[in-house]
């Protein structure tokens, strides 16, 4: 593993694919408008695009189903005098959107049932009227945003520095919270009683709505550009992006019971120029961030109290507008996570899916917890009462099996985080078990042995082989036949004053008389000579038997000896001898007692080599050691 540790998760995985250009929206004259919002917006059956029209502002919406290049001419949601800067789609009605305009005012719509934008030739288009006005800010109308938890509760920030919150059914503004700069962003906590925003003054609030004042306020993002800010769904948590004084581009997590400084201080993502728009999903606990004027989305894992970063989805496509549907809308069949939606050059929307790779031909529950449904937790009239509660949720199982909605209680995702302490009792056990057989496995490994230790195995080695008086005398009662040792002439290199006619014979092999002989190629290959001698279980030599050798022991003696590098002569003459020499006592052992002298002085050289340089190293070492405490003096 070379020291990693991976972390485990299952949306580790998660990735980005883009879509062809015929899937996607093409054909789109998206709004040029300056102002900074995300342009699009979008719900499980509709997508709301800001739309570059002459003769007051207007905005598309585009069935999500009618991909491919859309018609030169599209009923617009027309109405406003002024550029519409900022819509969005109820959470609990998806034919209901809201839009705030240039013009100071926030318009409510109604997407006509059956709505196309594909007509019939010789059909007219018709644009779509508002059904509800709502009047009383004295500037443009930036951004609108209903509540996540109240039916017909919308929320509009304006360039008087101010929020109002109003009650549709009614049409006027209920509650209104002052700033001292223009807002730049807002977000709605999951039951909808806080709200956090982001302003041109470099604060973060904190608001506790229906007090209509702030409950917290503080130093935000320092950098001269605009931040933005998500609430994190169920947590008491909020996300922040903005700009360091370096204009680097930063990430935030502030916990809104003690909101002084963010947790762990600002992230540094990189120092790009564009604004980070952040989108948060409650199911996976994913934060994803689409910068203005560059392709990348990066994701994050909230888990352990920080963000943990998943990956990138990179394009060379950038974008100036994003809007992700609400977890609802994806496609469970494919195993997709999120969908998000981003504007590219101004003139198509591309789809984006975030897939989990998974082959599984059936529903993953593990990826899918059950999510916000289309059912409000209370209305409008009993949110301003004061009534606070999480809107129910549905099971995305029923949806995968193309059923109605399962709605669940809103307090069921509680409920299987209180499973999940009994999992280490089994953790625990599990290393307690594999430590019962690991313990011999460990014992039997030890550190390499030294060079004394190997020195003692080689002498051992070679003892084997030296002459045992009882051995030879066992083995010459129990050999039954006479057997003929090939001497091995040592004398012309190891021993060049040892006397020819020395009556030396080697090993002898327990063999039938008629069997070739093995003998030794060169005095330098004794190893080679031991070990032949170990596999043919005769370590001792010998003594001959009184019977001569007869003419059949001496053919293939004579035939073994042309294919050896030894000398006929060399061969002949210890023959010629036993001939003449029959009753020869014993067999000499000269030989091999010169060559294991010279094995035993050869490692007594080493030994005394390798002394020698540990001595010289110790010097060495001693030396280097002197040199450096001068040098620290």
């Amino acid at each position: 593993m070379s020291g990693r540790f991976v972390r485990s998760s299952k949306y580790r995985h998660v990735f980005g694919r883009s879509t062809r250009k015929e899937q996607c929206y093409d054909n789109i004259r998206i709004s040029r408008n300056a102002w900074d919002t995300n342009l699009v917006k979008s719900n499980p059956q509709y997508i709301s695009v800001n739309w570059e029209a002459s003769g007051g502002g207007a905005f598309a919406v585009i069935p999500i189903n009618e991909k491919g290049r859309l018609p030169e001419q599209l009923p617009l949601f027309r109405g406003h005098t002024a550029v519409v800067l900022d819509t969005d789609w109820s959470p609990f009605n998806d034919s209901l959107i809201a839009s705030g305009s240039d013009d100071g005012k926030a318009f409510i719509y109604k997407v006509p049932q059956g709505f196309t934008l594909r007509t019939e030739e010789g059909e007219s288009v018709k644009d779509v009227a508002p059904v509800q006005k709502l009047s009383g800010h004295s500037r443009k109308v930036g951004h609108v945003l209903f509540n996540p938890a109240a039916e017909n509760v919308l929320a509009t920030s304006s360039g008087d520095y101010t929020i109002k919150l109003w009650d549709i059914e009614a049409g006027s503004p209920r509650l209104t919270l002052k700033h001292t700069d223009i807002v730049q962003s807002l977000s709605w906590s999951a039951n909808g009683s806080l709200m956090v925003t982001t302003s041109r003054d470099k604060k973060l609030r904190i608001w506790d709505v229906r007090q209509e004042k702030p409950a917290h306020v503080v130093p935000g993002h320092q950098g001269a550009k605009n931040s933005r800010v998500t609430w994190m769904g169920e947590h008491d948590k909020v996300a922040t992006t903005g700009f360091s004084k370096m204009s680097d581009r930063q990430l935030g997590l502030w916990d809104i019971r003690d909101p002084k400084e963010p947790v762990g201080g600002f992230q540094m993502l990189d120092a790009i120029s564009g604004v980070c728009m952040p989108f948060w999903d409650d199911g996976t606990q994913c934060l994803y961030l689409a910068g203005k004027g560059d392709g990348n989305i990066r994701y994050f894992e909230y888990e352990n109290g920080k963000f943990e970063f998943l990956s990138e989805y990179k394009s060379a496509d950038p974008q100036r507008g994003m809007a992700f549907l609400p977890k609802r809308g994806v496609n469970t069949h494919d195993n997709e996570v999120m969908r998000a939606f981003k504007t590219v050059n101004d003139s198509y929307i591309e789809p984006i899916s975030f897939i989990v790779p998974r082959r599984a031909e059936v529903f993953q529950d593990d990826i899918f917890p059950p999510v916000v449904g289309s059912k409000p937790a209370m209305s409008a009239s009993e949110w301003f009462g004061g009534k606070e509660g999480l809107p129910p949720k549905i099971d995305l199982a029923s949806v995968y099996a193309g059923e109605e909605p399962a709605e669940i209680a809103a307090d069921y995702k509680p409920a299987v985080r209180a499973q999940s302490p009994p999992a280490p009792s089994p953790t625990k056990k599990a290393p307690e078990a594999a430590s019962g057989p690991a313990a011999p496995a460990s014992a039997l490994r030890g550190p390499p042995p030294s060079m004394k230790e190997q020195t003692s195995s080689i002498k051992d080695l070679a003892s084997k082989f030296t002459d045992d008086k009882e051995d030879d005398e066992s083995e010459e009662d129990s050999s039954s036949f006479e057997e003929i040792a090939k001497p091995i002439d040592r004398s012309e290199r190891h021993a060049p004053t040892a006397a020819p006619s020395e009556k030396s014979e080697p090993t002898a092999v327990s063999r039938g008389l008629g069997d070739p002989l093995s003998p030794v190629d060169k005095p330098d290959d004794f190893g080679k000579a031991s070990q032949l001698a170990a596999s043919q279980d005769t370590p001792t030599l010998i003594k001959k038997e009184q019977a001569p050798p007869s003419k059949s022991t001496e053919e293939p003696l004579s035939s073994k000896s042309t294919q050896e590098p030894l000398s006929r002569k060399s061969t002949q003459e210890p023959l010629a001898n036993a001939k003449s020499q029959p009753h020869a006592g014993s067999v000499s052992d000269q030989p091999i007692q010169r060559s294991l002298a010279e094995i035993k002085s050869l490692l007594e050289q080493q030994t005394m080599t390798m002394s020698a340089q540990s001595q010289e190293i110790s010097k060495l070492t001693a030396e280097v050691d002197r040199l450096r405490t001068k040098l620290g003096e």
